[in-house]
């Protein structure tokens, strides 16, 4: 008989195992010595031990399912309960327990991991769909389709749901991209529509400016031309194959207008330069006349310069005003003093500056009294109050005589 710590082989070659229930028997051994039918099974127990340890790591190392770890565990307690092995099968069964209790383990961390993940996921698509209603509303087509392509692409990366709350929210996302291709496409059928008639405008302006560019109406048909270039602009854009040929066609009738007034008004601008130079000499001619030494004479020169002056024809704009301040200054200086003239000569006139110099003069006087009087009876407050009325008085008197003197006296 052989024997070991856990299993021993009778002299009938009958192989056993010791547990903790007892001896169990492991088989039965014919061929060989009982120390070999003991190392026999003993190798049978060591690989339990590996094939056990094999899955220990499986379960810790790899994603191994819970349901194939738990068929593996079967297995191999089976095996252990079968007792055809001979070493600690009781430390077997244990870490199979064991085995058992981190399965389960990683079973509920998975399970939280994929409720989770699946959160998660519920979150992202409800960010897409919000976005995604968004987008709808917007009016940057390109930049928006552009998006909207982007979020199916990041939908379709995501983990599906319940099937109940990812056909919801597939139907938010779906709905929010067909509201947008609806209201893109209104869009460019409207856009097409003003195309359209901007063309139609756009066909008839060139028209009319074709009919006008031989027109040599100059200042009607530039005007006419400007009220057409307002019309254009508001008319907006037509289709991109039309609106180069028709603006080319449009601005190429402004040119032959514009080119055959230019040349007239170049003609025009040299001979009004000429005019200008005529003037000037006129002017210079008028302003020889002052200062006025004798009325008589100078009126009639200035008539004569005036005749020469309104024989010749027009002068560069931004020049006349310079050149006519010239002869209106002449013309002024000789209507001033006429008007001296005038008042000097004018009898009623002179009685009437009299009078009123001599009624100022006699105010004058009679305020010089008061105030005399007020110092008087030492009533200085009164004496102000005149002198201060007696100021504005001298001041009318001195103009009053001022006047006086122009009529010689």
């Amino acid at each position: 008989m052989s024997s070991d710590p856990w299993g021993r082989v009778d002299e009938t070659g009958t192989v056993y195992v010791r547990t903790a229930d007892g001896e169990k028997v492991v088989g039965s051994w014919q061929a060989g010595s009982p120390d070999e039918a003991l190392a026999y099974f003993e190798r049978k127990y060591e690989g339990l031990v590996v094939e056990i340890g094999l899955l220990e790591k499986r379960v810790r190392t790899t994603d191994l399912s819970s349901k194939d770890a738990m068929a593996a565990i079967d297995h191999l307690r089976e095996q252990v309960d079968a007792h055809h092995a001979v070493g600690d099968l009781d430390a077997l069964r244990v870490r199979l327990d064991k085995l058992v209790e981190l399965v389960d383990k990683r079973r509920e961390e998975r399970k939280a991991q994929r409720a989770r993940q699946s959160e998660e996921a519920r979150q992202a698509k409800e960010a897409l769909v919000t976005e995604a209603e968004e987008l709808a509303q917007s009016d940057q087509w390109r930049a928006a389709g552009e998006r909207l392509r982007a979020l199916v692409d990041t939908w379709k990366g995501l983990p599906r749901l319940d099937r109940k709350s990812d056909d919801e929210l597939w139907h938010r996302f779906s709905h929010a991209r067909s509201a947008f291709s609806k209201r893109r496409k209104q869009h460019f059928a409207q856009l097409d529509a003003q195309r359209e008639e901007a063309r139609r405008i756009k066909e008839q302006l060139v028209a009319e400016a074709e009919a006008l560019s031989g027109s040599t109406d100059w200042g009607p048909t530039a005007a006419r031309y400007r009220d057409l270039m307002a019309q254009w602009k508001a008319a907006g854009r037509a289709q991109r194959e039309h609106e180069e040929e028709l603006w080319n066609r449009f601005r190429g009738a402004q040119d032959v207008f514009f080119a055959a007034r230019s040349s007239v008004f170049a003609e025009r601008d040299a001979e009004q330069a000429e005019n200008l130079k005529l003037k000037e000499e006129l002017a210079g001619e008028a302003e020889k006349l002052l200062p006025i030494a004798d009325l008589k004479a100078a009126r009639a020169a200035f008539r004569q310069i005036n005749e020469r002056w309104e024989a010749i024809g027009h002068v560069p704009r931004d020049a006349r005003p310079k050149v006519e301040g010239r002869m209106h200054a002449v013309e002024r200086a000789i209507q001033e003093a006429e008007e001296s003239e005038w008042r000097r000569t004018n009898p009623e006139a002179r009685a009437r500056a009299e009078g009123l110099t001599g009624q100022l003069q006699a105010a004058v006087d009679k305020l010089k009294g008061q105030i005399e009087q007020a110092r008087a009876q030492g009533n200085s407050a009164r004496a102000e109050k005149l002198e201060r009325e007696l100021e504005g008085r001298q001041a009318l008197l001195d103009q009053a005589l001022k006047g006086l003197q122009e009529f010689g006296g």
